[in-house]
C-alpha cells in the first residue's frame, strides 16, 4: 500500500492549486477524498460560478471532518492567492470583514482545499455591497412534511412570483428543502428586498393555509412548510447551486428545471451523479442572469396587506418575546448529534407527554455562535393536555457557547 501524498495540484483553467492532503477521506460513505471535491468542483465551476462568483462569501470550514461542527470564517486567509479577491463587508452589528471574492474555477479549488464543502455567497455583488441582486425563496420543511407538500408550495411560490413579474429559478437545497432563486435589479436595499421576500411569503402561505406558513417562530409553524423570508436578511448566507452539502452521501445543492421539480428528489442528486448530469446537459440555470425583474409589484403588495403581525412582547420591560405556545426547554449542546441525545433522555423521563407529540413539536435549533454553531433544544407542549403538562426543569445539557469569549466593555 503507498503512502499517502502530501499534496497534488488541480488544472484550473490557467492555474494550478495546490490540494495539501490529498488521498484524506472526506466522506467515507461513499469514498470521496479532497482532490475528488476539489476536481469536482472544477468540473461544475461554470453553474457553481453563476451562484457565487463575484460575490463575497463566508467560509464554511469543516476542518475535522464532517463528524464535526463546522468553524464559520468571515475573514479571507491573508496568504490568499491573487486569484482570489476580496471586498469588505460592514454588517449589521457594527463590525467588519474583509470576505473572499470568487471568479474563476482556481478559487474554488483553493476555498475546497480549505475544507469548505458547500459555497456560502451573500445576495451582493463586490461591485455594489448595498443593493441585493438576488431575493432568496428558502422552502424549509417542518419535521413531518414530505417531499410532495414542498412542491406545492413551489408551485404556488412560482405563482406569485409570476403575478408580481418574476422568474423563479429552483433548486434543491441540498437537504430536506428547495431554493427558489430570483435575479432583481440592484435598485433595493436590504430592507426593501427583505420586506419583498416577506410578503411572498405572506401570500404563499394566504393561497395555500396549511401548507405554507410565513410565522418566524418555528413553534407556531405546525407541519407546513415555512417561507423562510429572513434568508434575504444583510448578514444572511445560502449555501448556492453545486455546493457540496455535509451529509454522508455528499449530497449536492442542484438546480432543476420547473418541470422536474415534481419528479425528482433531492437524494439523487449526489457529487458523482451531478458530475455526470453536468456533463451531459450542462447548467438549468444557464439563463438566470437574463431574467432580471424589479420589485414594484412585490413592495405594492406589502402596501396592500399591511404590517405583518408582530409577536407579542413580556410586560416587565426587558422587550423579550413571548411565545404564544407552551414551551419548555431540554437543553444546550456543542453539537446535533449531542442535542438529539439530549432529546431523547429528555423523552424517555416523560413518556406520558411523548405520546402527545407530533414530529413539528420537537425543535432542535441551530443557533449562530461567535464562530460555529450550537444547538437549542425545546418541546412544544400543544397536543398536551394541560394538566399533564410538566414544569420546566434543570436543562438536561447546559452548553455556554459564549464561555470564555471576552465581550468588549465587559469588567
Amino acid at each position: 500500500m503507498s503512502a499517502a501524498r502530501a499534496e497534488a495540484f488541480v488544472e484550473a483553467g490557467d492555474q494550478e492549486v495546490r490540494v495539501s492532503h490529498p488521498d484524506k477521506v472526506v466522506f467515507p460513505e461513499v469514498g470521496l477524498t479532497k482532490l475528488d471535491l476539489a476536481n469536482y468542483y472544477v468540473a461544475v465551476a461554470d453553474g457553481a460560478l453563476r451562484g457565487a462568483g463575484g460575490r463575497p462569501m463566508v467560509l464554511k470550514r469543516f476542518a475535522k471532518g464532517l463528524g464535526q461542527e463546522p468553524f464559520f470564517q468571515k475573514r479571507v486567509p491573508e496568504n490568499h492567492p491573487p486569484y482570489v479577491g476580496t471586498a469588505t463587508l460592514r454588517y449589521a452589528s457594527g463590525t467588519s470583514a474583509e470576505e473572499a471574492v470568487l471568479r474563476d474555477a482556481a478559487g474554488l479549488a483553493w476555498v475546497s482545499n480549505l475544507g469548505c464543502l458547500d459555497l456560502n455567497p451573500h445576495a451582493v455583488r463586490a461591485e455594489d455591497l448595498d443593493h441585493p441582486d438576488e431575493l432568496r425563496v428558502d422552502l424549509d420543511p417542518m419535521p413531518g412534511v414530505d417531499w410532495s407538500q414542498i412542491v406545492d408550495v413551489a408551485f404556488v411560490a412560482r405563482e406569485v412570483l409570476e403575478d408580481n413579474g418574476l422568474v423563479g429559478w429552483p433548486k434543491t437545497s441540498g437537504s430536506r428543502g428547495l431554493h427558489i432563486l430570483v435575479r432583481i435589479r440592484p435598485e433595493w436595499g436590504f430592507s426593501d428586498v427583505r420586506l419583498a421576500a416577506e410578503t411572498l411569503a405572506r401570500e404563499v402561505e394566504n393561497r395555500a393555509p396549511g401548507l405554507a406558513t410565513a410565522r418566524w417562530w418555528k413553534e407556531e409553524r405546525g407541519e407546513s412548510v415555512f417561507v423562510d423570508f429572513n434568508q434575504n436578511a444583510k448578514d444572511r448566507t445560502v449555501a448556492s447551486a453545486y455546493s457540496i452539502r455535509p451529509l454522508p452521501d455528499a449530497r449536492v445543492s442542484t438546480p432543476l428545471d420547473w418541470d422536474e421539480v415534481r419528479s425528482r428528489r433531492p437524494e439523487e442528486f449526489t457529487v458523482p451523479t451531478v458530475l455526470e448530469r453536468f456533463a451531459e446537459r450542462g447548467d438549468p440555470h444557464a439563463g438566470i442572469d437574463d431574467a432580471v425583474g424589479s420589485l414594484d409589484g412585490l413592495l405594492a403588495l406589502a402596501r396592500e396587506l399591511g404590517p405583518a403581525e408582530k409577536p407579542p412582547r413580556a410586560g416587565d420591560g426587558a422587550g423579550r418575546r413571548v411565545s404564544t405556545m407552551p414551551l419548555v426547554e431540554v437543553a444546550r449542546t456543542r453539537t446535533k448529534p449531542e442535542a438529539v441525545e439530549a432529546l431523547e433522555r429528555w423523552k424517555a423521563a416523560h413518556p406520558g407527554v411523548v405520546e402527545h407529540l407530533s414530529p413539528a413539536d420537537e425543535l432542535v435549533d441551530g443557533m449562530r455562535g461567535s464562530s460555529s454553531l450550537w444547538y437549542r433544544v425545546r418541546v412544544n407542549l400543544q397536543h398536551v393536555p394541560e394538566a399533564e403538562r410538566p414544569e420546566q426543569e434543570a436543562l438536561v445539557a447546559d452548553y455556554d457557547p459564549w464561555a470564555g469569549r471576552e465581550w468588549a466593555g465587559r469588567p
